[in-house]
Order: C-alpha cells, then sequence, then structure tokens
C-alpha cells in the first residue's frame, strides 16, 4: 500500500442525520438540501447549446474507427428537429418511443427528443434481441410498452427479433440495413423538418411528475419490469450526484463511458453530461478480456475528468495501465477521481490503481464508490470520500432518506426521496407491493454500518436479502461475506463464484476462472490450447486445491467454508441471463442453468474435475 500523496479534489458534505422509527428502524438522511435544478432535463440541454454551441456535446466511433463528434449546439438543432417529426405521429403518452440498439449518436438524439416533448422513452438492453436464443422477454416488454415508434440502429442485425416481436403496424426506425418483408423509416428523415411551435408549446406543457423514461429490470427473478422515472427525476439526479461530488462541475466534464444506458448506471453519465456541461464519449469496449483493448484505445484519445465504472473494469483496464507509459499519462492527466459501484472493490484492485497513479503523476487518485437501485434514481447513496480498509457504499445523498429495518439476520435497506420512482409501468400490483406503508421503497438489499459505533464511516452492501440460504442443519450461509472472502482468496485465478447448497450439506461453488492467469500456471501447455486443457492442468487445481483446504481455518463451521467446488469451463453466457450489462455474475440463473453441474458437486465419489477440501465430509 502506497503512502504518496492524494491528488486534491473537493467532496460535498457527507455528514448524516440519524433517527430512530416507531417500529424499531433507524433513518438515515442528509441534512442538506437538494441544490437548483431545471424543470427537465432537456432545458439544462437548451441552455448548454446557447452558452457553448461548438463545444463537443457527445462522440462516437464510426464503422471506419474514427470519432464522429457533435457539438452541443449541433445536438440541439437535431433534438428539436426530430422532437418535430416525432409529434407529427401523434404519438400519445400511452404510446411510448422504444429504443432497442446499443449506446451511440442517434440513440442519445432520438432519447433527447422524446424527452423534449414529454413523449415516454424506453431503453431495452440489446440483449434481449441479439444474443437470446428465444426473444420471449423482448416479446413482453414491447407488449407491456405497446411502442408508437421502435429504434434500431442496425436493421439487418435486428431483423429477426423485430419480426418476431413488434407488430407490423407499428413503426420501425433503423441507420442502417433491412427489414425483411416491412418497410422502415431511415433515421436521417426524421431530421428532414425544422421545429414549429408545437415543439415549444409540447416542452412548455410537461408535468415534470410524469413519466419520461422507462427502464426494465434483468429480470433474474422473472418477467423484466419497467421502472418508471420522470421528468423531475432525470432532472434532479444529477444535481444530486454534483451535490455529493461537486469536482465534476468545477470544469466540464469530458467522461468516457462504456456503461450501458438502458441501465441506471449510463442514465446518470448521460445526465451528468447534460446538467453540467461536458463531453461524453461512447466507449466501445468493455470490462470483458476482448474488448477491453478499445477501452485502452479509446482512453489515448480521451482524457476524462472522472471515470466510472465497476470493479470487473479496473481489473480489465490495469494491465494496460501497468505497461503502457503513454496510456498511464493520458488516463490521469485530467482525473479527479473515479467511482465505482455495482461489488465491492478487492484491496488488491485499490492498491493496483494507486501505484498506476502514482507511476504516471506521483499521487493517489481518489476512488469514491455508491449504491443504487434503478428504483431508487440510480444515485442514492455515495462514499464521496477516499476510504481506505474498508469498501463502504457511503451515506444518504441530500434529497434521499435511507430506512434500514431488521429482516432476520440482515438489516434491509428501504429508500423515499426525490429520486425515487412512482412504480412499475402499467403494473399496479407490482407498484403496491414494492412500497411499505410509509412510501419507502423496499429494496430487497440489506446493508450493514462499517462501524455500528460511528454511522458517520458509512454502510456497506451487505448482500441480497433472498440470496442467502440454510444447509441442511438449520445454519444461515451469508453468500456476499463468503463469495467476496473466497474470491479475495483465489485471486488471480478465480474472477467471481456462485454458491451452491440449500438444504445440503455442505456448500459448493461454481468457480469462474480468470483463463489468462490460469494460463499462465500451465508450463508446457500450448498458448491456444483450449480452456478445458488449462482448468484441469495439474499447476491449476493443485494451486486452488491449496487455497480450498486453507480457506476459513481451522475453526471455520460448515456455512463459513467452501467443501466442493468445480472450476466452469464455459464462462457465464450473457445469452442465457448469466451475466448482466455490467459484467456481474446473475447466480440464480447460473444455479439454474447449471443445475447438471451443481449436483456433481454432491455426487459420491467425487468427480475428477471437483476439489474437494481435506477433511471435508464424505
Amino acid at each position: 500500500m502506497t503512502t504518496a500523496p492524494l491528488r486534491s479534489v473537493r467532496f460535498g458534505p457527507c455528514d448524516v442525520l440519524v433517527s430512530a422509527t416507531r417500529d424499531g428502524g433507524t433513518v438515515l438522511r442528509s441534512p442538506h438540501a437538494v441544490g437548483p435544478y431545471p424543470r427537465t432535463l432537456t432545458v439544462a440541454l437548451a441552455a448548454g447549446a446557447r452558452a457553448h454551441p461548438d463545444r463537443v456535446f457527445i462522440a462516437a466511433r464510426g464503422p471506419a474507427g474514427a470519432w464522429r463528434r457533435v457539438t452541443w449546439g449541433e445536438a440541439m438543432r437535431d433534438v428539436e428537429r426530430i422532437a418535430q417529426a416525432l409529434l407529427e405521429r401523434r404519438l400519445p403518452p400511452q404510446r411510448p418511443v422504444a429504443i432497442l440498439s446499443d449506446s451511440g449518436i442517434e440513440h442519445a438524439l432520438l432519447r433527447l427528443a422524446a424527452l423534449h416533448v414529454g413523449i415516454p422513452v424506453a431503453q431495452v438492453t440489446p440483449a434481449y434481441a441479439l444474443l437470446a436464443a428465444d426473444p420471449a422477454k423482448l416479446a413482453r416488454i414491447v407488449e407491456l410498452l405497446t411502442p408508437g415508434l421502435v429504434f434500431a440502429a442496425d436493421g439487418d442485425a435486428f431483423a429477426r427479433a423485430v419480426a418476431a416481436t413488434v407488430p407490423p403496424d407499428t413503426e420501425v426506425v433503423v441507420c442502417s440495413g433491412v427489414l425483411p418483408d416491412r418497410t422502415a423509416t431511415r433515421f436521417d428523415a426524421l431530421l428532414g423538418r425544422p421545429p414549429g411551435g408545437e415543439v415549444e408549446r409540447a416542452h412548455a406543457a410537461i408535468d415534470a411528475d410524469a413519466a419520461a423514461q422507462i427502464l426494465f429490470t434483468s429480470g433474474s427473478t422473472g418477467a423484466p419490469k419497467g421502472v418508471v422515472l420522470t421528468h423531475r427525476m432525470l432532472a434532479a439526479v444529477p444535481r444530486m450526484t454534483v451535490d455529493a461530488l461537486p469536482a465534476l462541475a468545477e470544469q466540464p466534464p469530458v467522461l468516457l463511458s462504456w456503461l450501458p444506458w438502458h441501465h441506471g448506471s449510463g442514465c446518470l453519465i448521460t445526465g451528468i453530461t447534460v446538467y453540467a456541461g461536458g463531453s461524453l464519449y461512447v466507449d466501445d469496449g468493455k470490462p470483458v478480456p476482448e474488448l477491453a483493448a478499445r477501452t485502452a484505445r479509446n482512453l489515448m484519445d480521451v482524457s476524462p475528468t472522472a471515470y466510472f465504472t465497476v470493479p470487473r473494469g479496473f481489473d480489465a483496464l490495469l494491465p494496460f495501465l501497468r505497461t503502457d507509459a503513454a496510456l498511464r499519462e493520458r488516463f490521469f492527466r485530467d482525473l479527479r477521481f473515479v467511482y465505482y459501484s455495482g461489488a465491492a472493490l478487492p484491496p488488491h484492485l485499490r492498491d493496483a490503481m494507486d501505484e498506476v497513479a502514482v507511476l504516471a503523476r506521483g499521487e493517489r487518485v481518489a476512488i469514491v464508490s455508491g449504491y443504487a437501485a434503478t428504483e431508487t434514481g440510480i444515485f442514492t447513496l455515495c462514499a464521496n470520500w477516499d476510504a481506505r480498509g474498508a469498501c463502504p457504499v457511503g451515506l444518504p445523498v441530500p434529497g434521499v432518506e435511507l430506512k434500514l429495518v431488521r429482516n432476520g439476520h440482515k438489516l434491509e435497506s428501504r429508500v423515499r426521496g426525490l429520486a425515487v420512482t412512482p412504480g412499475y409501468w402499467r403494473q399496479p400490483e407490482l407498484t403496491a407491493a414494492a412500497f411499505d406503508d410509509e412510501g419507502f421503497f423496499l429494496t430487497g438489499d440489506a446493508l450493514r454500518f462499517v462501524d455500528p459505533a460511528d454511522p458517520s464511516l458509512g454502510l456497506e452492501f451487505d448482500g441480497r436479502l433472498g440470496e442467502d440460504f440454510k444447509l441442511s442443519s438449520g445454519t444461515w450461509v451469508h453468500v456476499g461475506a463468503l463469495r467476496e472472502r473466497f474470491v479475495d482468496a483465489a485471486r488471480p485465478l478465480v474472477q467471481d463464484l456462485v454458491l451452491a447448497g440449500e438444504d445440503r450439506d455442505q456448500v459448493g461453488a461454481l468457480l469462474v476462472p480468470d483463463l489468462a492467469e490460469c494460463r499462465r500456471l500451465c508450463d508446457g501447455l500450448a498458448p491456444d490450447a483450449p480452456a478445458e486443457a488449462v482448468l484441469t492442468h495439474a499447476r491449476v487445481r493443485a494451486r486452488l486445491q491449496a487455497v480450498l483446504d486453507a480457506f476459513g481455518g481451522p475453526q471455520a463451521g460448515s456455512s463459513t467454508r467452501i467443501d466442493r467446488a468445480t472450476l466452469l469451463t464455459e464462462p457465464p453466457r450473457p445469452d442465457a441471463g448469466e451475466l448482466t450489462d455490467k459484467g456481474s455474475v446473475n447466480a440464480k440463473r447460473m444455479l439454474a442453468n447449471r443445475r447438471v453441474l451443481v449436483d456433481a458437486l454432491y455426487d459420491a465419489p467425487a468427480p475428477a474435475h471437483v476439489l474437494v477440501r481435506a477433511g471435508a465430509p464424505a
């Protein structure tokens, strides 16, 4: 751990008021009010276009690989023209614009145009259309939305999904390609006419509490749910973010982001860009081995002022930062802080980020974190300080109240405030079940205090309430803590794991390996040897066997150790719902899809591919 100085950065207040509820719960809130924010997000877009029309607003790489940049002035001009085209189609609020494509310039302009004139817009993960073998989830979403217009940038790529899910009388807009057996509108056709007075009148008539955007949850436990975000939420959340992290707005932010726009985190990034007058560069990379090099290439062109990612994003980027001095210089040159969410940041990754920052600039860069759900407005808690020795998710930001309620052995988190959804699109029964009698949203997550004696040190994530399970002995297995400890012990060979063992005698695990790190142990193996050869290699198995034997120590009980494990030769599959857009493993889906492997963990005698802890019961 380096002792180098920390680059100076201004954070917002992080004090907290704590009070008790009538039913024995605890409520935490910031004593500070939310700063002023616009009536709608596009009010800020229009103001920025007038103030700095020539500043880059959004940029993305084109088919040939060169950056295509759109200025603030150009963006506002196109947004108003597209808004005019949407109004001419007389789309009622009950017929949203549905966007099936990934992040991109046309996607951004269409979304903002719909928001500008009060037409709800729904962004849907492209995985449902492009990766899923069965488009059932997309069909369910289209049925729930009844969209008036659908955007799919590449007609060729989306043709199968559109044919299977979009009614023939629904207009589909594409940038390229064709849709067999139906006529598609070219995106450029939406830019054909300058705005008339109807656009201005529609914008002025927007109800700030009306539905502006619909984001769909992953649907890991059932059909996807459409979370309604209002115009007020979209306008207020960026201000709440700046209140907590004022360094974002001390200069026009420059952001490079891979975070998906159909997810709350990507929505936060676009909102910050608009509110703070920044420039957003769309990163066509992702924190997976085959795409991380694209992020590194993009960072050679873009020096971000803040960097938002998930822990796996650090893991994927670090090899490039360690070996490329020019990339280190570009990445850290203007960087005020890095922000992560979605999972705890392992100590070795924090230390490694410190080391490459010091190599580049002679000082560390603040590493901050946060917590939110799609339903709680994307930005709920923030650890807006450089915490060392802990991985807090922070404290409530201005505008948020957090209630902690004892639920068995955990503290259930509930949220109320400015940025909380009014409910789910056309699902009143789910909406009614999602709130308690005081109007707090039931997150389904558990939190714990870093130090129960000092709430000001913040809270840590303590897992999903539904993920813990009991062994046959009746002993609870605390999945989040056990997973975190074992992954840390098994690094760098293991990236993640899924725990099994409900109603069984022992805890088992499906290990998600880091194939590149495992391959480094395999002396004499061909560089292109298949995954199965790598993961069955004697040195890989011996190293993991040693970790399994030592993990937990001699006093560990059945719920705090792992007795049986197997390495997955097939990585989690996004098309099967096993991997989320942010790169985290969907444990429930993995357990369901890999039932044969789970059952094999408990076979007697153990199959050859199963590692059994020394001393584990037969």
